[in-house]
């Protein structure tokens, strides 16, 4: 199966090198189906999705599954084909996740010498989401240990780079940025892993690991570790920890930008944490799925892929992340086009799959799953269109693959008539940041990945409401991508 998918996939550039001119001019029937596209439908979708029924739509808790039978029920209720006639429009895979009902986290910074001579501590109680945040994957626990800082926390000595060289991590709380000594080079790609990051340290002996964020955010993207406590504290919350170094954040991250190399050190700081959570290994997530047939016989077998993740972070700690411009404004734009292609009289000739996807703030778990258990039916997937945060801002990028040219030829038509993309930029690689277009992208499928300009405020946190979306970005992106998708999939 793998071996015949590979021969599909390398024939795709041989098919799009064999297209030759560029398109027609847009026809009436086409133009009166974009100017259906009213704006107002995917704010009222997003605005559904990111409500507190669904609880932040965290995949695997029971907010998700609510959700992807909701917009299930939309698929049904527009006319869309069924992913499968037996499993309807859902696409179930193991989803585990945790749940964090509550944390605390307590700073003792080094003070003055008592009268006696003894060390004393100057407590700092941290509060939720402003100076400290568990990551979502944490084990339960209360420990109090020593902190030590370890620069990016890679443990890479074949690579010749060791944050961890010589320093003893055994009983204590790792600190450390999120990056690279050598952002440019792909060898440390696995190291700036999430979950290669964790591991790393709980190998080592920590207690848990702490990031360094310029600001707290929520991060559900890694794996439950029994006895394991990982958290993230804020730039402003490091500073008073580097005080004693007579340093700042900003100072050190600086520091190993320049000179790529190792700074790492024990401090006489020590950290108290505790978290109550409930891990779920049994979780299931889902992909929600649904197609539009093409309009030529033969070439209705060829398939373009349209999607956006459907998650985001859930309910933690009492506290909501709703997730509207991440990834809300993506899902609805999605669930327009399925609507607008389904409903529109003019069909192209390719058939068009629109997928919302579970798992990606886990790690583009839903789209890897996706990409590797593809419809049955099809003899190849020419595109794969992908929608991330397109809910602020007042114009669209848009990133897609070099090859083949039918591609930017689609995008830049389209805009011709819409005028809302600013900048179109070439996908050379993939990486840990990376959207749901990574998977399809490694397996040599042209991708596109459309995104407003922002800026995008209350990334991961309890701020992403949908107040804070335009309707009107959600809506001309629906539309220059309706007439990019169908002038490629009709060539």
């Amino acid at each position: 199966m793998k071996r015949k998918a590979a021969i599909v996939f390398s024939s795709l550039i041989l098919f799009w090198a064999a297209v030759g001119p560029l398109l027609g001019q847009t026809p009436a029937s086409l133009k009166k189906a974009v100017a259906a596209i009213d704006p107002i439908l995917p704010y009222q979708l997003a605005r559904t999705m990111a409500s507190p029924e669904f609880a932040g739509r965290l995949t695997g808790d029971e907010g998700y599954t609510r959700a992807a039978r909701w917009a299930a029920g939309k698929f049904k209720e527009w006319g869309l084909q069924p992913y499968d006639s037996k499993a309807g429009y859902l696409q179930s895979y193991p989803s585990p996740y945790t749940l964090i009902d509550e944390a605390a986290m307590t700073l003792y910074l080094p003070d003055k010498p008592g009268q006696d001579g003894q060390p004393t501590f100057q407590k700092v109680e941290l509060k939720p989401e402003r100076d400290f945040l568990p990551l979502l994957f944490s084990d339960s626990g209360d420990k109090t240990g020593e902190l030590v800082f370890a620069g990016w926390g890679i443990s890479a000595p074949e690579l010749n780079y060791d944050d961890y060289a010589g320093l003893e991590v055994k009983g204590k709380y790792v600190l450390c940025f999120r990056g690279t000594p050598e952002p440019g080079r792909a060898e440390f790609q696995y190291y700036d892993e999430h979950r290669t990051r964790m591991k790393t340290a709980r190998d080592k002996g920590a207690l848990g690991l702490i990031y360094i964020y310029p600001e707290v955010q929520a991060n559900p993207n890694g794996d439950w570790l029994p006895g394991f406590m990982p958290g993230m504290i804020s730039d402003k919350t490091a500073d008073a920890i580097f005080k004693e170094m007579n340093s700042t954040t900003s100072e050190l991250k600086k520091a190993l930008q320049t000179y790529h190399r190792p700074i790492s050190f024990p401090l006489k700081s020590k950290l108290a944490y505790s978290v109550q959570s409930k891990h779920f290994p049994e979780g299931l997530g889902y992909n929600i799925v649904g197609w539009v047939a093409g309009s030529d016989p033969e070439l209705k077998k060829e398939l373009i892929i349209v999607g956006g993740h459907f998650d985001h972070c859930g309910r933690h700690l009492g506290l909501v992340f709703p997730g509207a411009d991440d990834n809300a404004s993506g899902s609805a734009v999605v669930m327009t086009l399925a609507r607008a292609f389904s409903t529109s009289r003019v069909k192209p000739k390719r058939s068009i799959m629109f997928v919302l996807f579970g798992g990606e703030e886990m790690g583009l778990q839903g789209s890897n799953y996706f990409a590797e258990h593809l419809p049955a039916g099809f003899t190849r997937v020419a595109a794969m269109f992908n929608f991330d945060m397109e809910g602020e801002g007042d114009g669209a990028w848009c990133g897609l693959s070099a090859e083949p040219t039918a591609l930017r030829e689609s995008v830049e038509k389209a805009n011709q008539e819409i005028d809302i993309i600013r900048g179109i930029n070439i996908i050379r690689r993939v990486g840990v940041r990376g959207s749901d277009f990574a998977p399809f992208f490694i397996k040599g499928i042209p991708v596109v990945s459309f995104g407003s300009n922002g800026p995008h405020l209350a990334y991961h946190g309890t701020g992403d409401t949908i107040y804070r979306l335009n309707p009107e970005i959600m809506g001309d992106i629906a539309r220059v991508s309706f007439l990019s998708i169908f002038y490629l999939a009709d060539r």
